[in-house]
């Protein structure tokens, strides 16, 4: 027969719970500490792009849709630090329509809008 095993630490649990969820109301309102200050979020550049691209009459016909988006930093292929957003046509084309916005990092304004590169 096998013994039966006892658990010393079965408070332990209950109070972990307890634990993490006063942790998680006592710092809701805090800032996350993993996030950059000094940038926009890649989810804001990929709506930021799509909007310059329909302010600059490229979806006039079909709607741009950001596929990608990648931080290229100073001196990464050019001087300031930047989002890389790729747009490409919806129904997606394969990128064969796909457009590279560029957008500055810390403001999210527009720094180009070009063909991407293979």
């Amino acid at each position: 027969m096998i013994p039966r095993v006892r658990r010393h630490f079965w408070l332990l649990y209950p109070l972990w719970i307890v634990l993490c969820a006063g942790l998680f109301f006592a710092l809701r309102d805090h800032q996350d500490p993993s996030r950059r200050h000094d940038r926009i979020l890649s989810s804001e550049a990929a709506v930021r792009a799509v909007a310059i691209l329909k302010q600059t009459n490229r979806a006039r016909y079909a709607p741009y849709e950001a596929v990608h988006v990648a931080y290229a930093g100073r001196g990464e292929g050019g001087r300031a630090a930047r989002w890389v957003v790729l747009c490409d046509r919806v129904p997606h084309t394969g990128l064969r329509d796909a457009v590279v916005v560029e957008l500055d990092a810390q403001n999210g304004s527009l720094l180009t809008i070009r063909k991407p590169v293979n």
